[in-house]
C-alpha cells in the first residue's frame, strides 16, 4: 500500500520546506526565522510564548530568533499592558516587502506541489486537510 499516512505528510512538509528555503536562499534569514515572520504576519501582537508554540521551538530559542530579527529591524517587541513579563511581537515596516516576497515564493512552491492536480482535486485535497486539522485540533484541546 505504500508509506503510512503520517510519514507521507511529514515527508511532504519536509520537501515543501526544502523547496521554499532553496527559493529564498541568500536572503540572510533561516527557515525557522521565515516561519516566525509568517506567524507574526498572520497574528500581529502574538506573545513570544504563543509564537514559540506555533513554530515548535523552545521559548529561549524563540527569544534568540527574535533578538536577531529585532537587530535586523524586522521585528519589534512591545510590552503588554498589565503584564510586565509578556512581550507582543509585531513586524516592522522594513519586514513588509520581505514578507510579500516570502508569500510569493510560498505560492510558487504551492503551484509546483499541485502540478498535475485538477482544480477539483486541489480543492478536495485542501478541504480534506482542513478536516484533518480540525479533527486533530479538537483532539489536542481535550
Amino acid at each position: 500500500m505504500g508509506d503510512p499516512f503520517p510519514f507521507l505528510m511529514s515527508d511532504a512538509w519536509r520537501l515543501f520546506r526544502r523547496a521554499f528555503e532553496a527559493r529564498v536562499r541568500g536572503a540572510g534569514i533561516t527557515g525557522p526565522q521565515w516561519r516566525l515572520l509568517g506567524v507574526i504576519s498572520r497574528n500581529p501582537g502574538l506573545s513570544q510564548s504563543a509564537a514559540a508554540d506555533l513554530i515548535e521551538v523552545e521559548p529561549i530559542t524563540l527569544s534568540r530568533m527574535v533578538d536577531r530579527l529585532e537587530d535586523a529591524g524586522l521585528v519589534a517587541r512591545h510590552a503588554v499592558a498589565g503584564d510586565r513579563r509578556t512581550r507582543a511581537l509585531f513586524l516592522t515596516d522594513k519586514a513588509t516587502p520581505l514578507v510579500e516576497t516570502m508569500r510569493d515564493q510560498v505560492m510558487a512552491v504551492v503551484e509546483d506541489a499541485f502540478a498535475g492536480f485538477s482544480a477539483t482535486e486541489r480543492q478536495n485535497f485542501i478541504v480534506n486537510v482542513e478536516k484533518l486539522r480540525a479533527n486533530l485540533s479538537r483532539r489536542d484541546s481535550e
